[in-house]
């Protein structure tokens, strides 16, 4: 078997022109759907040591499973974050506020990658298009219309995910 030899971080930054408390607020809603992360709604107690689940409006998916590292309120957000999709080890997601003039500066930084994880290169995309959803929801109250189509194909294909994208067994 290969060593794992670890990959470069992807680290995402952008400017949104709300108040901190209302980013760290839409990234943190629980039982309810987020529009701008990929229109999933993601269930945990978001305390550090909870499972947290991103499951399709729905319910009948869950696309990204995870544990809450560290909370440090409307500072600092991190967590564990695998794709149920594939077997891969789990990697981190740290989410970072800080106000700026005009409003929040959100940092994202996805790491502990190594050679073993085949979703390093396919994530990075995924990662702006959902930043710039965030930006364009809170901004003026609407998603961009890419998104919106993907939402739609999402919804239509969603009965070809494999078996360890369903939900049922996945509760606690």
């Amino acid at each position: 078997m290969e060593t794992p030899v670890p990959l470069e971080d992807h680290v995402f930054s952008i400017d949104i022109n709300v108040p901190r408390r209302r980013v760290w607020d839409a990234i943190l809603k629980t039982g309810a759907i987020q529009r701008f992360m990929m229109n999933t709604v993601l269930e945990s107690t978001l305390e550090p040591g909870a499972r947290m689940l991103y499951y399709s409006p729905n319910r009948k998916y869950v696309f990204v499973v995870g544990e809450v590292l560290e909370v440090i309120p409307e500072r600092k957000f991190s967590h564990t974050y695998m794709f149920t999709t594939q077997s891969e080890a789990p990697s981190i997601v740290t989410w970072e506020f800080e106000d700026i003039p005009a409003g929040c500066r959100v940092t994202l930084t996805h790491s502990g990658w190594t050679t073993q994880v085949k979703t390093h290169k396919d994530v990075g995309g995924g990662w702006r298009m959902i930043l710039d959803a965030l930006k364009s929801e809170l901004e003026t109250g609407k998603i961009p219309l890419k998104m919106r189509l993907t939402y739609g194909l999402m919804g239509a294909t969603a009965f070809m995910l494999p078996r360890s994208a369903r939900a049922e067994g996945m509760e606690k």
